[in-house]
């Protein structure tokens, strides 16, 4: 009941107005206000800018500039796994889906099918398969990466709502991650297909690919998908496949037997992009 009582509030702000004017400022290039500004966020939430490729704050000419920041060469090795880990964060849950249930919180779980925007068909490759959430921090390194290489198939725009992704919202709203904006991207891999979620949350100003750039704004309201040839777009193990401009949470879906997760995982605990996430079923993580 308390998680319920914080996240009531949530409900009553107009979170689709507050998440365009964060747009507005974080894409705005006003010199020092903006350096300012970066120099503030880093203080609040203690940013690690030595691993930055560029690590003086007044280099970033706005704020997004500086909240998809690279990283030195080298910052993120990439291990030795099937598949590794696609962003820094904090492991909300991972598991098994319970045929079409994705475990969110105590008390809370959401469908497949909801989750990718209502394709019944995709969602039930994953039925009795594997998921992991992953929720990343306003401290965290923005860029999403490949955890295996693929060949993209499609790409969902999901509208939705804007609540904050944070633990307490995912424990206060039901169905949180099949609720909010979200572009859902589906692969196929030499291990299977595979799901890779971007989900939106209030203040994410957009979510954007690789090869399509920025895919909101526009929020139209409308569902909207994008079909790719094979070949059209391959993504090795490691490379990047999108971003947050603000942050966020990634939920992964895969089919059943497919993986077994790195043993040392648990939920709430720290990962960092390229660290082993999982192995073939049957081999150790």
């Amino acid at each position: 009941m308390s998680e319920r009582l914080d996240v009531l509030p949530q409900y009553l702000l107009p979170k689709q107005a507050l998440t365009r004017f964060a747009g507005v400022v974080a894409s705005a290039q006003a010199g020092g206000t903006t350096t300012a500004l970066i120099r503030w966020f880093i203080g609040k939430y203690g940013v690690n800018m030595a691993e930055a490729a560029e690590p003086d704050p007044a280099h970033y000419a706005s704020f997004n500039e500086f909240f998809t920041r690279a990283l030195k060469p080298g910052a993120r090795p990439l291990a030795d796994a099937d598949w590794v880990c696609p962003v820094d964060g904090a492991i909300s849950q991972f598991g098994d889906i319970r045929r079409d249930q994705i475990f969110q919180a105590k008390g809370h779980a959401y469908s497949t099918t909801a989750l990718v925007g209502g394709d019944a068909a995709l969602a039930a490759q994953f039925e009795h398969g594997h998921f992991a959430t992953i929720y990343l921090s306003p401290k965290d390194y923005h860029r999403i990466h490949m955890p295996c290489e693929g060949r993209l198939r499609r790409m969902i725009h999901v509208p939705g709502d804007l609540f904050s992704v944070n633990p307490t919202t995912a424990r206060g709203v039901p169905g949180l991650f099949a609720r909010n904006e979200r572009v859902v991207c589906v692969f196929d891999t030499p291990h299977g297909p595979f799901v890779q979620v971007l989900v939106g949350a209030t203040i994410v100003g957009s979510m954007a690919t690789v090869w399509h750039g920025v895919v909101n704004p526009p929020r139209t309201g409308q569902l909207r998908e994008w079909t790719y040839a094979d070949g059209q777009v391959m993504l090795a193990q490691g490379a990047e496949m999108g971003r947050f401009l603000l942050g966020s949470t990634v939920v992964l879906l895969w089919p059943r037997g497919t993986l077994r997760f790195n043993p040392v995982w648990a939920p709430a605990g720290p990962v960092r992009m390229g660290q082993p996430m999982a192995s073939k079923a049957g081999a150790t993580a």
